[in-house]
């Protein structure tokens, strides 16, 4: 505005000074509701993850390389695993230097879940597309908890995974006992020691994709140098005085295994396992003689030692069900029901 005499007023000025420095106008282009196409990507194994860095496996036609890949922000902050079969876009020649993006992850086949404890509502997912896991336990230094052997049998049978038991340092204590709790299982042990010849333990990983899981100090990473010479895992020791091992490993890895082939996923070790995302069902599924069984119990039927009328129960009493098979799995029961008992 302007005054008489030629002046222009101050909030004519001020406005003219701020001209242009508004709230921009809403978008005029509408958002397309087409994602990108990623069907063409290359697809890998996830390797590694390291601060928010990936490496991934690529072997198709242009060659096997290794890719260092970012994550995709659509994707999460936990989106990506060990294990993934990830779609890369980007500079996958693997060069030095190069940076890939992962877009994409296909269908897990199977997910090694746990949880901090047994009150946790969150789940954390360790592994994907494992279909085999090695409980890998010491007979002595430190001795073996047979209560961190059934959290993680639990989550093996929760997981649709095959479990095996690798009994280490047979060297300094003998595995009868620890063999004969878990005989009515029927889960695949294997005893070995420094220096022992791994032709059997290599043939029951030969074709498959297993993770290791266990304490700190039993002897996963050693185990791990033995069956892949160049893996240069770092090994440690026990602590005298709290008897356990000191964290070696800080991230699980997928190593591949010399022929006749499969996958070894070392893992850091662990000192709980968390079963709160465990169902009964979910565990039966694996027991396959004891879930065509169940069909036979009366309705909102537990299946412990203390339901009435339970079918497990008459099946054993028929001969149709080992004792030792029942008694087992009611003792995988009590560790996501009672697992106070397994502290």
């Amino acid at each position: 505005m302007v005054r008489a005499g030629g002046r222009v007023s101050r909030r004519a000025l001020e406005r003219d000074e701020h001209h242009g420095f508004g709230r921009p106008q809403r978008r005029t282009k509408p958002r397309t509701k087409d994602r990108p196409d990623y069907s063409d990507a290359e697809v890998g194994l996830v390797i590694t993850v390291d601060r928010g860095r990936y490496s991934v496996d690529l072997d198709n036609e242009h060659g096997h390389r290794r890719v260092l890949a970012a994550k995709a922000r659509q994707l999460g902050r936990k989106g990506v695993i060990v294990g993934d079969r990830a779609r890369v876009v980007g500079d996958t020649s693997g060069a030095e230097g190069t940076l890939a993006r992962i877009v994409e992850v296909t269908e897990r086949e199977t997910v090694l879940r746990r949880t901090a404890d047994d009150n946790d509502p969150f789940e954390r997912p360790i592994v994907a597309n494992a279909d085999q896991l090695a409980i890998v336990t010491a007979l002595a230094d430190p001795p073996p908890r047979m209560g961190m052997i059934d959290r993680i049998l639990v989550a093996s049978y929760d997981a649709g995974l095959e479990p095996l038991l690798v009994l280490t340092k047979a060297d300094l204590a003998p595995p009868d006992e620890l063999l004969a709790a878990y005989a009515g299982l029927d889960v695949e042990a294997i005893v070995v020691e420094p220096g022992a010849d791994l032709t059997r333990l290599r043939a029951l990983l030969a074709g498959h994709r297993t993770v290791f899981v266990g304490h700190s100090g039993v002897g996963k990473s050693t185990l791990v140098n033995a069956l892949i010479p160049d893996a240069h895992r770092a090994t440690g020791v026990v602590n005298e005085v709290t008897g356990r091992g000191r964290h070696t490993s800080t991230s699980a890895i997928a190593l591949e295994l010399p022929e006749p082939g499969g996958w070894v996923i070392d893992t850091p070790g662990v000192r709980s396992f968390g079963l709160s995302h465990v169902t009964t069902d979910s565990v039966l599924a694996a027991f396959d003689d004891l879930y065509e069984l169940v069909d036979e119990c009366p309705r909102g039927c537990k299946h412990d030692s203390t339901a009435p009328e339970c079918a497990l129960d008459a099946a054993v009493a028929e001969g149709r069900l080992r004792p030792e098979r029942l008694e087992s799995f009611r003792r995988m029961e009590k560790v996501w029901t009672s697992p106070a008992a397994w502290e």
